[in-house]
């Protein structure tokens, strides 16, 4: 087996179900197999096709891609958002690229917004406390061009071009079976958000290069799930995750004053955030 395809689903039955169908067309070349880790929170919402599929408690995205990982018999693992439509022979384009590197353990690929414009988490930097001030202050936005400004996003990088990023979007993470249990597979301290950076960071500390291939691309629909990527819920999910790597990977490296500045930052931002998206609904 090539490529075990793990995808979870959240009440998103038909949507876990076209992308399956998708990655089907992204894989004509490929010997592929479909797990299906469920915690809807409804039983009703339960995805019931092709696949091997898994019922448990939602305990969160990284605990679930756990379990579909320790079932998996697949060379690589791709972990799947159930929101997204791989292009055609997307995952025949990646394999063959494998083929040709060497020391890659995470391999991420060009994804668009249904609008055409590209999802800026799908190559992104580490979110160092420079980059993280970079980015929310604006000035990632106004030099765009920038590496040292758009480190956050690595907006320098051409989308159109391959190169070696900090880490990749956990909607698409395709890498080597060994490698992911070499690397503790994802750390289930992170409920939702975070994980994906959290392993490439980890990946990358063993070594090993983390790749935006250019040459293959899916749609990614966002916000699918019941817990709407606007929510206060999602919102409070984020910063909590912000705040979990940072202490996790920065807080020894860094003195009192900075750690300070951080942590404040991080709890305006959620408070300003998850305001506004109440502001929203309320006028809605």
């Amino acid at each position: 087996m090539d490529v075990s395809v793990i995808l979870v689903n959240y009440n998103t039955p038909d949507l876990t179900a076209d992308a399956i169908a998708a990655a089907r067309g992204a894989a004509r070349q490929t010997a592929c197999e479909f797990i299906v880790v469920d915690n809807s929170s409804d039983g009703s919402l339960r995805y019931r096709g092709e696949g091997r599929v898994f019922v448990t408690e939602n305990k969160g995205f990284g605990n679930a891609c756990n379990i579909g990982a320790r079932e998996a018999v697949g060379r690589y693992l791709l972990f799947l958002n159930s929101d997204t439509a791989l292009s055609e022979g997307a995952l025949d384009r990646c394999l063959g690229y494998l083929a040709g590197e060497e020391c890659v353990g995470v391999l991420g690929i060009r994804t668009l917004l249904p609008d055409g414009t590209l999802d800026k988490g799908c190559k992104r930097g580490f979110p160092t406390p420079a980059a993280a001030f970079y980015y929310f202050a604006g000035f990632e936005k106004r030099h765009p061009g920038s590496p040292k400004y758009g480190r956050y996003h690595m907006a320098h990088l051409s989308e159109a071009e391959t190169n070696d990023v900090d880490c990749v979007s956990g909607a698409f993470m395709l890498m080597p079976r060994d490698v992911f249990f070499s690397a503790g597979g994802f750390d289930e301290a992170f409920f939702m958000y975070g994980e994906d950076i959290d392993l490439c960071y980890r990946v990358k500390q063993a070594g090993l290069r983390v790749v935006y291939f250019a040459g293959a691309a899916m749609t990614h629909y966002k916000g699918g799930s019941v817990t709407e990527s606007n929510s206060p819920a999602a919102i409070r999910y984020f910063y909590d995750s912000m705040r979990l790597f940072y202490n996790k990977h920065y807080r020894a490296r860094y003195g009192a004053v900075t750690n300070g500045a951080v942590s404040l930052g991080i709890s305006l931002l959620s408070l300003l955030q998850t305001g506004r998206a109440r502001g929203k609904r309320g006028r809605a």
